[in-house]
């Protein structure tokens, strides 16, 4: 009983350790003292390999129908191109 039980906690281990090294990071980019640009485009992907972390694994996501990730897929799709049509009229502003 009690190997089930640790085959059952180590996937969750090992997403709150991933999750806890990204964080890290995090704030490591956020102390770095680089363009804004690069900072704010690195620390969205890092929010959204988060995100992706969490949604999949503590939200179980990772084990249902693959028509939900694609009927969740599309907006986040939308959304990484209105981030990208933003930030192309930040860079073209000179902010």
């Amino acid at each position: 009983m009690a190997t089930t039980d640790h085959k059952q906690r180590r996937p969750y281990l090992q997403v709150f350790a991933a999750l806890t090294v990204l964080t890290a990071i995090e704030v490591g980019v956020a102390a770095l003292a680089i363009d804004k640009t690069v900072q704010i485009v690195v620390l969205l992907a890092l929010a959204a390999a988060k995100a992706t972390l969490v949604a999949l694994f503590f939200m179980h996501l990772r084990y249902d129908h693959h028509i939900l990730a694609i009927i969740g897929g599309f907006p986040l799709l939308l959304v990484v191109i209105m981030i990208v049509i933003l930030m192309a009229d930040r860079v073209s502003s000179g902010q």
